[in-house]
Order: C-alpha cells, then sequence, then structure tokens
C-alpha cells in the first residue's frame, strides 16, 4: 500500500486533532481551538472570557498553563508517529504579563524527541503579541502499558 505524501499525512493529523480537541474536556470548558498544526509544532487559542478570570481580573495562571499544556502535547503528537500516545511527565511554566482581555495564543515547538521523551518550549502571547508567559515541558511518548497493576498503598 502506498504512503499518502508528507502534507496529506499532515493535514490528517492536524484533523484528527481539530476532533481530538473537540472531544477534550479541558479544551471544551476553556474554549481551546487548533489554530495551526504542523510535524512537532501546535498552536492553540483562546477567547478570554470571565470564566478565565481570577480575582483580579486577569486570566487566570492555570488557564494559561493548561493551553500552554495542551498545545505541547498535541505538538509532541505531530512529532510521533500518528496513534502514540502523550502524557505530561513536567512543566516549568513563567507569567510576564497579566492578561486581561481579548485572546491568547500558545506556539509549542518540540525541542527534542527521545526514545520515550519529548521536550517543548511554548510561548504564550495576546492578541498584541506580547510574550505573557512562556513554558517548558517533558513527556513522555510512546505505548502505555496495558493491564498495569494498581498499587495499593
Amino acid at each position: 500500500m502506498a504512503r499518502a505524501p508528507i502534507k496529506t499525512q499532515v493535514q490528517l493529523a492536524a484533523a484528527e486533532l481539530r476532533a481530538r480537541l473537540r472531544n477534550t474536556n479541558t479544551a471544551k470548558q476553556f474554549g481551546f481551538e487548533l489554530v495551526e498544526a504542523s510535524p512537532g509544532r501546535a498552536i492553540l487559542s483562546m477567547h478570554v472570557d470571565e470564566r478565565h478570570k481570577q480575582l483580579h481580573g486577569v486570566v487566570h495562571g492555570g488557564v494559561l498553563a493548561a493551553l500552554a499544556d495542551t498545545a505541547g502535547g498535541l505538538a509532541s503528537y505531530m512529532a510521533m508517529p500518528r496513534g502514540t500516545r502523550i502524557a505530561t511527565i513536567e512543566m516549568k511554566i513563567n507569567y510576564l504579563e497579566g492578561v486581561e482581555a481579548g485572546s491568547v495564543e500558545a506556539d509549542a515547538q518540540v525541542v527534542r524527541v527521545g526514545k520515550h521523551i519529548a521536550v517543548v518550549d511554548c510561548d504564550i502571547r495576546d492578541a498584541n503579541l506580547r510574550l505573557v508567559g512562556k513554558a517548558l515541558m517533558t513527556f513522555f511518548v510512546g505505548p502505555f502499558r496495558k493491564n498495569r497493576k494498581k498499587r495499593t498503598s
């Protein structure tokens, strides 16, 4: 069987990501949308509204972290063979500016992929293109063990 051209493979993978995003509770709750996807890269956006804000009227850091984490996971997925499982291992984020309104975009790019680990860098920008957050994440990539025994202690 002949393989689809690379551009078609990327388009298929991006369509799959859009479908996955529509079925992800976090993405649905916060209104994350896929802007762009290419090998090792994913860009997500979110229109800021009241549900995203904390007490002082700016987007809650946890919402920005969720946006970056989701973009990073999707970027990792785009760097791997389709069907690879992705799970966040670690995330570090710096919040640089408060966001009161408009939109926010997370641009995640894979820095390195190893046998079971992907490292991703993510810039978070507001509608004025200000860098409002910077994240560095590590993801597990590969198959998850089936029928894993649960710890009882």
